[in-house]
Formats: C-alpha cells, sequence, structure tokens
C-alpha cells in the first residue's frame, strides 16, 4: 500500500514502553464486511454493518472502497449528490480521486491523502477518477468514513479540509516493528494534521510479519480497528482476524495488536484503520445522505435539497486546487 512510509522507521518517534499496571481493551465484537456497491457501481466493503450505533458514535458509516485493478474505461465514482449534518472524511491508498462541491470548493487525493468535508448546513458533491484514470484504468483502494455532528454543529458551515500523506504524524514502536500514521487526534502525544469538531483520533497502522504493538488509547474513547490487509492477532486473548473485519473494543487504556508471521503474498504486512472517539450521545435520524437529530429535521433537510437552498450543479467544472487550502 503506498500511503506515506519512510525508508528507515528507526528514525522516528517511538511509542511508550507501557507497564504492567496497563489495562488493555478487551474485544468485544468481530465482525465481517459485507460487499456492495456504491456510486456509479464501485464495489466497497461495508465496515460497520452489524455493529449497534451506540458502539461506533461518534462514527456513522465506514465503506473501504475496492481494491480493484479497473481496466481502461472502468474506473467509476459517484454522481452529484447532498449531504447535510456530518463529515465525510475519505482516505486514498491507491489510485486518484478529484472531488468538487457546489460552493466552489475541490481538489485531488491520492496515495496517502485525506479529504475531510465537513457537510454542516449542506451542499453538492461530486467525487470521481481523473479523466486520464478512466483512460488508462488502474489500481483503486480507499476508504470513507462518516464522523456525526453534534446537534449544535449540524448547520455549521461546510469546509474542507485536504491533507496531504506528507503531512500525517509519523511513529513508531520500542522495537521499530510497525508504522503508525497518525491522521486526526493523537496518539501518545504526537498530532495528527486533520482538525475535528468532534475529539476523535483517526490512524493507519502497518504492522510487519511477527511484530505487536501495543498502543495507547484515551480511556473515554471507543476504539474501532478494521483491518485493510493482512492477518493477525487483537486483544490480549489473540483473537484472529484479517482482511474485511472490524474488530469493536471495550474500555482500558490500551490496545494490543500482533501480525501472524505469514502473510499472503499480495498483503505483506498487516494493514489497519483504527479509529476512537468522544461519544455524542444524542438521538440519531439518518437516511441517506442526512444525518439529523430528529425526522423533523430530516424531512426539512429533504424539502431544502429539494427546493435548490443546498446549492446546485456548477454549469462547468471546477479547478482544482493544489490542496494546501483548506475551503
Amino acid at each position: 500500500m503506498p500511503a506515506i512510509t519512510v525508508d528507515n522507521v528507526l528514525v522516528l518517534p517511538r511509542l511508550p514502553q507501557l507497564d504492567e499496571t496497563t489495562t488493555y481493551r478487551p474485544v468485544t465484537q468481530i465482525t465481517t464486511a459485507p460487499g456492495g456497491y456504491e456510486g456509479e457501481g464501485f464495489p466497497v466493503r461495508r465496515a460497520f454493518a452489524g455493529v449497534p450505533m451506540h458502539q461506533l458514535d461518534p462514527f456513522l458509516h465506514l465503506d473501504q472502497m475496492g481494491e480493484v485493478d479497473y481496466a481502461p474505461g472502468e474506473p467509476k465514482g459517484t454522481p452529484w449528490h447532498p449531504h447535510r449534518g456530518f463529515e465525510t472524511v475519505t482516505y486514498m491508498i491507491d489510485g486518484i480521486m478529484d472531488h468538487q462541491d457546489s460552493n466552489g470548493g475541490g481538489g485531488t487525493i491520492t496515495n496517502g491523502d485525506t479529504q475531510w468535508m465537513t457537510a454542516g448546513s449542506g451542499l453538492l458533491h461530486i467525487e470521481a477518477p481523473p479523466e486520464h484514470l478512466v483512460v488508462s484504468g488502474g489500481l483503486f483502494h480507499g476508504l470513507q468514513l462518516w464522523v456525526n455532528l453534534p446537534k449544535a454543529l449540524k448547520m455549521t458551515t461546510p469546509r474542507y479540509q485536504d491533507i496531504r500523506g506528507r503531512e500525517s504524524g509519523l511513529l513508531t514502536t520500542p522495537d521499530g516493528g510497525a508504522l503508525i500514521r497518525v491522521i486526526a487526534g493523537e496518539v501518545a502525544g504526537h498530532q495528527g494534521p486533520g482538525s475535528t469538531h468532534t475529539p476523535i483520533t483517526i490512524t493507519h497502522v502497518t504492522v510487519q510479519p511477527g511484530a505487536q504493538v501495543d498502543l495507547p488509547w484515551r480511556p473515554d474513547f471507543n476504539a474501532l480497528v478494521y483491518v485493510l490487509g493482512g492477518r493477525g492477532t487483537v486483544g490480549v486473548d489473540q483473537r484472529p482476524i484479517h482482511t474485511g473485519q472490524l474488530a469493536v473494543h471495550g474500555a482500558g487504556d490500551a490496545l494490543r495488536i500482533r501480525a501472524d508471521e505469514r502473510q499472503e503474498s499480495r498483503t505483506p504486512a498487516l494493514d489497519l484503520y483504527i479509529m476512537g472517539g468522544e461519544p455524542i450521545r444524542e438521538p440519531v435520524a439518518h437516511y441517506g445522505p442526512f444525518v439529523m437529530n430528529t425526522r423533523d429535521e430530516l424531512i426539512q433537510a429533504f424539502e431544502d435539497y429539494q427546493a435548490g437552498r443546498l446549492g446546485v450543479i456548477p454549469a462547468a467544472r471546477v479547478p482544482h486546487t493544489d490542496g494546501d487550502d483548506t475551503l
């Protein structure tokens, strides 16, 4: 996976060596993501399927997009669609994705980049591979995470954060057996670049075969470990986990993850997307592209969309930014 990396992880800051008083979080549930299709027909794994909403809070939805190797003419995206009341966090591992909104915002994300869109009060949005990738085909692999907004921020002004992969906070384990990329929040005092409305931490962790990660985790956050690729175990009782599975954790101070000694040839290491956040604990009314607190607010969102109050599709494409500006 070509997300940001380094030639020698031993030059990076290291996680602390955890002592014997550490309470490791138990694994309460392991689920396997069912497959489906999104947008104009690209394959996804629905990573949160089967997990109760209160265990996901403040997260709502996670799709693993691909991994798929498209032939020329096959790459697909999404048509124009509305959002209101939450944030979308799109992380590209392989391939390229262009995005554009009805407010004139837009950009391009590629290997290791994150496009963080706070829909807030609402907008129209499109995500699609660039024309040259449609012509050539190629590998496409990424994630889209939906993060809820608390009631007080449901109608906040929309904004973008285009986070380059090189901006991620990088650290390793005491023995150098893993690379930890902090995209948002913090791990052991090391900050990620993402600015969040809801207190959360998001990391992409690559664990070498046979290596173990003891990852400190805020006790007031929940903890979700999704396997992007590879095989390993989670928890002190070493429960097996593999590609496309999600491990939900209970209370504690740290996570324990270990990569199997033997990995498949196309997934030489254990790759994980690890999420945690402070639960919002508010009612959730969710239908399609809108996430509000009440049914009446959902009805209002649909009425506003149909009346054009969430924006209109531009007559021409807006030129893409280089991702250095926040919109």
